[in-house]
């Protein structure tokens, strides 16, 4: 019975790893002067705008960012075209 027990724990552990990556494609500013940038980040848990925006959020706010919007999110299968639009600030975030 032990031995299903952990077998089934390993199942669910692997199971998680195997989710697809997230990315998301966003705008953000900073104040004083003013500064706008587009960048690229990996976000974790579900793949959605919403929680891209919370993850993202305080990310950006850490280094005196705001966040003005998330653009979209995607799999990785999108990455390579984002980079070069995205400059320093692919996957920097």
């Amino acid at each position: 019975m032990t031995w299903r027990v952990l077998i089934c724990f390993a199942l669910m552990l692997t199971a998680g790893a195997a989710q697809a990556a997230c990315f998301a494609d966003y705008k953000a500013k900073r104040d004083g002067p003013l500064r706008l940038h587009y960048g690229v980040a990996e976000v974790t848990g579900p793949c959605s705008p919403g929680n891209a925006q919370a993850e993202l959020a305080p990310r950006l706010a850490a280094d005196g960012w705001t966040l003005l919007s998330v653009v979209s999110v995607f799999d990785a299968s999108e990455l390579t075209e984002k980079e070069e639009n995205a400059g320093e600030f692919f996957l920097r975030y």
